[in-house]
């Protein structure tokens, strides 16, 4: 399965690469195409570089010593050991709502935060199994894959935006309606995708956990208890940092049918199904 949810994320972030580049070029033919490459790797090469930065002072992490959070350092050891990995960087909010994300550019990079709030709901089994989860998110690179997947829907939307107001080439077929409707559906289609692959490395990386942690029903316990938290307890994140988090901290309320097209986080519902489906497979 995690090889499965790989190539979807990686088939849909070459969708919205491809979308991004051919927009470009009906918009103003080759230079169009060369112009919409440009901004693609500017955007990338700042998340690229800046991810971890961005995350922690977005979330006034700070970083803590083994002596001030031996718990949360022998677990985190434990994990790393285990999936020989680098020992990521530990940092904690004092943010209320109980969360955690992980984030940096490789495994030799990486940095693993946790909530206050998630230190105070979770047993020392459930946090092991929302730290692996978060270590897998490191080792699959999907740290990078969404800082990607995001570069470009947030290029795309810098074109579609920048031609609406500035206009294209005189030689494109499209007319002004065109523009117009590029404008609207042309941002909407990138978000669209960019969901999907976050949805897509969520999936993956509950997976990877599990199998590291050896301990599927630990993280779906976690999983419920901190989708209960994010309904009741309010946050001040910008939406555009739910992305990063175990789950999304802004939902506030149930979503499904279309709804969930919407979503950077798979149901919850559907997560605890697939991580109980692992017990007997692990």
């Amino acid at each position: 399965m995690p090889g499965i949810n790989r190539v979807k994320t990686w088939l849909l972030i070459g969708s919205l690469a491809g979308l991004f580049v051919a927009v470009g070029a009906v918009i103003g033919g080759g230079r169009g195409a060369t112009i919409a490459l440009v901004i693609a790797f500017v955007f990338n090469g700042i998340m690229y570089w800046s991810s971890d930065r961005i995350a922690i002072a977005a979330t006034k992490s700070k970083p803590v010593s083994r002596e001030e959070a031996p718990e949360l350092y022998a677990i985190v050891e434990e994990l790393a050991m285990e999936a020989r990995a680098p020992m990521p960087r530990i940092y904690v909010s004092e943010m209320a709502q109980p969360n955690a994300f992980a984030t940096g550019r490789s495994p030799e990079r990486a940095a693993v935060s946790v909530t206050r709030g998630i230190l105070g709901i979770l047993d020392r089994r459930e946090l092991r199994g929302v730290l692996a989860h978060e270590l897998s998110h490191v080792l699959n690179r999907d740290i990078l894959v969404s800082s990607i997947a995001g570069a470009i829907a947030s290029a795309f939307t810098y074109l579609a935006y920048m031609v609406f107001f500035v206009g294209g080439d005189d030689d494109s077929p499209l007319s002004g309606i065109g523009f117009l409707l590029l404008w609207l559906v042309g941002p909407l289609a990138a978000g669209l995708i960019q969901m999907a692959v976050s949805r897509s490395r969520e999936y993956q990386a509950d997976e990877s956990g599990a199998v590291l942690s050896q301990d599927p029903e630990a993280l779906a316990s976690a999983l419920l208890k901190l989708e209960q938290a994010s309904r009741v307890v309010p946050t001040q994140l910008n939406p555009a940092q739910a992305h990063m988090f175990i789950v999304n901290p802004l939902r506030g309320r149930r979503g499904g049918g279309i709804t969930s097209l919407f979503s950077t986080h798979p149901p919850t519902e559907e997560r605890v199904r697939r991580l109980r489906d692992l017990v007997s497979r692990i």
